[in-house]
């Protein structure tokens, strides 16, 4: 079975994800609902940091957090690294929280993976950018700062415009 692929339309082009369906299966589940749900769509990247990442999937342009469903269990034990174009979900300190938000991967940070993280539990990553890496790198250079509380917030807001199932 082919892996699962999805269009994110941005307001400085287009990334092509392919997801891990096998390796990461209730993460891509979880990530292709909220897809289905159109939830992220009208959504902003609410914290790029260069050279590092850029994150996404919970905020709307003025800064006010949607409401996510209940949180995933963790699947960082996949074995997948968090290297330069991967996707990977966000989370709170604890290790299974992520909902909604995720992040790409602006290069190798292999201390995101569960055997290197500082918790023991790491990141999950689920996908790769296979078009549009240029996108990243050029949404990952917008300027940014402090809004309402969150650092890293781009100053033009930086547009999920849509996100759709590609297969």
């Amino acid at each position: 079975m082919a892996n699962s692929k999805v269009r994110m339309k941005t307001s400085h082009g287009e990334i092509v994800i392919e997801l891990e369906d096998t390796l990461a299966p209730k993460t891509v589940a979880n990530f292709l609902q909220y897809v289905d749900d159109k939830f992220f769509d009208g959504t902003i990247f609410h914290r790029v940091i260069p050279n590092f990442m850029i994150q996404g999937g919970g905020f709307t342009p003025n800064m006010v957090q949607k409401t996510a469903r209940a949180n995933i269990t963790n699947e960082s034990s996949n074995g997948l690294k968090n290297l330069k174009g991967t996707l990977a979900m966000a989370r709170l300190p604890q290790p299974h929280t992520a909902s909604s938000q995720f992040f790409i991967n602006c290069k190798d940070n292999d201390f995101l993976d569960k055997a290197k993280s500082g918790d023991g539990h790491g990141y999950c990553v689920f996908g790769k950018v296979t078009d549009g890496i240029a996108v990243v790198e050029m949404i990952e250079k917008v300027k940014s700062a402090t809004k309402g509380g969150h650092g890293d917030n781009p100053i033009v807001p930086v547009m999920i415009e849509s996100v759709t199932r590609e297969n």
